[in-house]
């Protein structure tokens, strides 16, 4: 048998806009959202094990269990044949930190497996291991609808980039939920479908991306769970950003840049913002290609 190894980058992602509506009856919440990956990701490799025995899975700084290794045991309770495998994560996103990094790492490893044999209910596996997962399987601009399991693909938007600003706090996604849902963020059913129409013709009518849809309804919640929050919103600002935004669910704030010279401002807002923010880096909007499996071992070597 010969080892075999593949590799995947794992994008990070900005909500470009995120509307809140009611809980559902599973428990998640109905929400409009753009999703858009970006270029701070992590490095997922795959590689075929021989012999028997369990699935190996190495994550350095995660602690407890992983929602990768959750998606190794939902492909083999669904017959996923592949050989045992070891699983390498070499994390880049900001853990519990709104960019969505377990899910991207999960929906890394889906598209891995895929690579290595044929995957039987992919997309099943992705819904169930998160919302934001199916969103993974092709990384790209993408609409999420449902509670943003649901997603298609649109056209890319204006040429933008972004300065990342991390927090030193970590936020439980369903804490910020749950804190939306004693606020009373949510949006009643119709205003919901009424920023979906406009969100969707703002989409068909070209890549710029009106101002006053780049909202995130999770904010608030977040802010008052994580009050630093406000100080990143307004150090993004002064940076320069046309808009700052938190993201997903926090406490990241992503200040977003607009234009053709979009990644050099935020190159120079990040530079600017590391004395008092020492993690932030510049990520650019990326698509689909981005996220392109490849393998490793032109040449395959045997088996140890």
């Amino acid at each position: 048998m010969s080892v075999v190894s593949w590799h995947t980058l794992a994008p990070g992602k900005v909500n470009l806009c995120l509307f809140l509506g009611g809980a559902r009856s599973d428990g998640r919440h109905e929400l409009v959202t753009l999703f858009q990956p970006v270029s701070l990701a992590d490095e997922v490799t795959l590689t075929t094990l021989s012999g028997s025995g369990q699935d190996v899975v190495v994550c350095p700084g995660v602690e407890g269990p992983n929602i990768v290794s959750r998606a190794l045991a939902e492909l083999r309770a669904r017959g996923w044949e592949g050989p045992r495998v070891r699983i390498e994560v070499v994390k880049h996103i900001p853990v519990a930190a709104g960019m969505a990094g377990g899910s991207a790492d999960a929906g890394a490893v889906l598209r891995l497996a895929a690579a290595v044999e044929p995957l039987p209910g992919g997309a099943e596996v992705a819904c169930v291991l998160g919302a934001d997962v199916p969103s993974q399987l092709a990384p790209g601009p993408l609409l999420g609808t449902g509670a943003g399991d649901v997603v298609a693909a649109v056209p890319a938007r204006a040429e933008h980039a972004f300065v990342i600003l991390p927090s030193m706090h970590e936020l439980a996604t369903a804490a910020v939920f749950a804190e939306a849902d004693r606020m009373g963020l949510a949006r009643s059913s119709g205003e919901l479908a009424s920023l979906r129409r406009a969100l969707e013709t703002a989409l068909r009518a070209g890549p710029a991306m009106p101002a006053e849809l780049l909202v995130n309804d999770l904010e608030p919640a977040a802010r008052s769970l994580c009050p630093s929050i406000y100080g990143a919103l307004d150090h993004a600002r002064s940076l320069g950003a046309d808009a700052a935004l938190v993201c997903g669910s926090g406490p990241t704030v992503a200040g977003v840049f607009w234009g053709p010279d979009a990644p050099e401002r935020a190159r120079v807002a990040a530079a600017a913002a590391v004395e008092r923010c020492p993690g932030a880096v510049v990520a650019l909007a990326v698509d689909a290609g981005y996220a392109s499996v490849r393998d490793t071992d032109r040449h395959r070597r045997p088996a140890q």
